[in-house]
């Protein structure tokens, strides 16, 4: 009896300690199964996270035109090229203009304006009428150390171009050569001198004039920063040289960009009937002196003065300053940013100067 008695508790023991075991087994088993269910959710969440950062942080573009800001394929090494262009009214509309970098706009005689176009990350087939040489216009070419092209000058000027004021290429030695200019028959003289712009980096070559350079990028807004620019509303802006030279800019909110008007009708390519739009318009008040009886003028480049910067639909109060030999503009003592795409520079007299030259409407 006290056998069996033994047996039965000895079969109880081994029992119990079994059951010990399974459940520590089972503890053991769901404690990591737990932990591996928040390691994975704690996973989960560091890459949503990192996603999300990656996709609020654009990147920005390796390379980028220094004249528009804008991206280029690879890095940017051609020389810029700055075209004297007719603005007559018996000149308009122009060729290649639309794709002009920046373009800067002055009077040259009586209430007619002239055009410096800048010509870098595109450079069209063909770009005119061209017309002949001003100082100031030179002086604009040179700041941006361009080839000049150009088409006649004064005696006077003449001299100091062929020894050396900017590199440049004459069309009167080249006059209707068929390579680098060209007469066309349907605008008569001065208001048909067409040049090849894609030909002037070989004809330069052969001058001995150097085609590449390293330029120093304009300071422009990145794509984060676009929402941030404030100012006064401008959805149209009249720039008035003479009454029967005005200058007019329309916004674009779809395109983000301004539509300009010469004398009323719409500027645009010859060719392609394409419309000028730029994204950043820049008006410089300036002293302007007349000097001889046909009515050539000094513009005083380096002075500084006031303006008005308008991008995006707003117009903002700057003051430029001679940087270099460039009219920039500044706020709060820094240079203002710009709008990636085309600038147009309006210089104007500084009498009777912005408030009478301006009209700015929302």
């Amino acid at each position: 009896m006290r056998k069996w008695l033994l047996f039965v508790v000895i079969i109880s023991l081994v029992a119990l300690i079994a059951c010990s075991d399974d459940t520590a087994t089972e503890d053991e088993v769901e404690e990591p199964e737990e932990e591996t269910e928040e390691t994975e959710e704690a996973e989960e969440t560091d890459e949503t996270s990192d996603e999300t950062e990656t996709e609020e942080e654009p990147q920005e573009p390796e390379f980028t035109y220094p004249l528009t800001g804008e991206e280029a394929e690879q890095e940017v090494t051609n020389r810029a090229i700055a075209v004297q262009i007719n603005n007559h009214s018996k000149a308009r509309p122009q060729t290649g203009l639309i794709h002009a970098d920046m373009v800067y706009e002055f009077l040259a005689e009586g209430p007619i304006t002239r055009l410096v176009g800048i010509f870098h990350s595109t450079i069209p087939e063909m770009v005119g009428p061209v017309r002949s040489a001003r100082y100031y216009y030179m002086d604009t070419a040179k700041a941006h150390d361009a080839i000049y092209v150009y088409h006649g000058a004064a005696n006077f000027i003449e001299e100091d171009l062929r020894n050396g004021y900017v590199d440049n290429l004459n069309g009167m030695y080249y006059d209707n050569d068929q390579f680098l200019f060209k007469r066309e028959s349907f605008r008569q003289a001065p208001h048909n001198s067409y040049t090849f712009l894609e030909n002037v980096y070989d004809m330069a070559s052969r001058n001995n004039i150097e085609t590449e350079r390293e330029y120093e990028s304009y300071g422009f807004y990145n794509e984060s920063e676009l929402g941030s620019i404030s100012g006064d509303t401008a959805n149209r802006v009249n720039v008035r040289y003479f009454s029967e030279e005005q200058v007019t800019y329309e916004y674009d909110e779809n395109e983000g960009a301004y539509t300009r008007y010469s004398d009323g009708q719409m500027s645009r390519d010859l060719n392609t009937e394409e419309p000028i739009q730029v994204e950043n318009i820049l008006i410089f008040e300036t002293g302007h002196q007349v000097i001889d009886d046909v009515g050539r003028r000094e513009v005083d480049l380096t002075s500084g003065g006031n303006g008005y910067l308008i991008q995006q639909g707003v117009v903002k109060e700057v003051e430029w300053r001679n940087v270099d030999g460039l009219m920039k503009p500044f706020t709060d003592g820094t240079e203002a940013k710009l709008v990636p795409g085309q600038t147009w520079i309006n210089v104007i007299p500084g009498s009777p100067g912005l408030t009478e030259s301006v009209t700015i409407e929302e």
